[in-house]
């Protein structure tokens, strides 16, 4: 019979417990610094950050908080599940921030300049999103440019160019000139969802579709032929070509689906009427860097990055109810910022997790461990 291994040698054990220290050290360095803010009110600062709605006052008002946190959730894990997918075949897509933006752009002008259907504005953003995507693989594919590079100049780009799109006439003559928001059948719809959350109409089936997606990406990275020759691409290049498989397609599809994904998320967030896209602004969004930080405290898993989504930005949330009179707004975001920076080495922790592993398999056996067993007796004059 064979004999089953110790829990601490499971990859998927060691994702958990890697991520769950990133987690406490951040935690533990950001309850620190508020110590040094002001150590009287700093128990309760660290506690409001990580209940976030479970801190308010009464049932209905937990709900809502709760479902403006999955409704921001949802966009997030769309981007992280985009970082999580290139980088499972050995592409870091840093340029999800350009893809999500050029989500937003079509996604909105669709929306409010061609009055369409909320799943023709997701699919044009899907759309959008893989054409900015397929750019930087095909860069990578022909003139081996790093995709870190491309995807790092196509976010300014994409910022700029949704800017000038949406300040548009067409864009104008429906909207505020500033601010850009859609309504009516542009809408995704919530299909009673909302009921769930004390009526709040920001919670859609956004939610559900996001998850709905995480598994279909593990299914295809670790179920079929085509994610298999994703990840041999990824794992050596000259290999996969060797093996027959069109390592030079497979690179831009992958940077293709990395961009839908990323397009989908900013469709998911700009066309459930939560947020509004502000065509003023002069930094590429958040939501596809933060998506780096889900991805690895995630695991690298698709499913341990919905878990790892809903707890960035929970605590994101929670951050903003602290008391601002003693507190500064911004230390939420240093404690994520933290987590982040540790998300870095999780995979070093797991290094270092399998380096003690494999040196105390490797170490000779214990004195009082050895068996003692019957030998027979030597004569006193030996052998001649």
């Amino acid at each position: 019979m064979k004999k089953k291994e110790p829990l601490i040698k499971n990859p998927s054990f060691q994702s958990i417990l890697t991520s769950l220290l990133c987690i406490i050290l951040g935690l533990l360095i950001g309850y620190i610094v508020l110590l040094l803010i002001n150590p009287s009110g700093a128990g309760e600062a660290i506690k409001t950050i990580l209940l976030n709605f479970l801190s308010r006052s009464s049932h209905a008002a937990r709900m809502k908080a709760l479902g403006n946190t999955l409704a921001k959730t949802a966009p997030l894990l769309m981007c992280a599940l985009s970082i999580c997918f290139c980088y499972k075949v050995g592409l870091f897509n840093i340029g999800a921030p350009g893809q999500y933006e050029a989500g937003a752009c079509i996604g909105l002008y669709a929306a409010i300049a061609w009055h369409c259907n909320w799943a023709i504005c997701l699919l044009l953003a899907a759309v959008a999103g893989a054409v900015v995507g397929a750019i930087s693989g095909a860069l990578k594919a022909y003139r081996n440019v790093n995709e870190v590079i491309s995807g790092i100049m196509l976010n300014w780009i994409m910022l700029y160019l949704t800017n000038m799109v949406l300040s548009g006439k067409n864009v104008k003559e429906v909207a505020s000139p500033y601010t850009i928001k859609v309504s009516g059948k542009s809408l995704i719809p919530s299909a009673g969802l909302n009921n769930l959350f004390a009526n709040n109409r920001t919670v859609t089936i956004a939610i559900p579709l996001a998850i709905i997606f995480a598994i279909l990406i593990w299914m295809i990275l670790t179920k079929t032929k085509f994610g298999y020759e994703l990840r041999a691409t990824g794992f050596n290049k000259e290999a996969a070509k060797y093996a027959g498989m069109k390592e030079k397609q497979n690179i831009i599809v992958t940077l293709a689906i990395g961009g839908a994904l990323a397009g989908i998320g900013a469709a998911c967030l700009y066309l459930t009427g939560y947020q509004q896209w502000s065509t003023t602004q002069t930094s590429v969004p958040t939501m596809g860097f933060n998506g780096i930080a889900a991805t690895f405290l995630g695991g690298l898993h698709p499913i341990g990055t919905i878990f790892a989504s809903f707890f960035i930005q929970s605590i994101t949330d929670g951050g903003a109810l602290i008391d601002k009179s003693v507190y500064p707004s911004q230390i939420s975001d240093l404690i994520s910022s933290i987590i982040i920076y540790l998300c870095g080495f999780v995979l070093f922790f797991k290094f270092a997790i399998n380096n003690w592993i494999s040196k105390k398999d490797k170490g000779g056996p214990n004195v009082n461990d050895v068996p003692v067993t019957d030998a027979p007796a030597k004569s006193e004059g030996g052998e001649k």
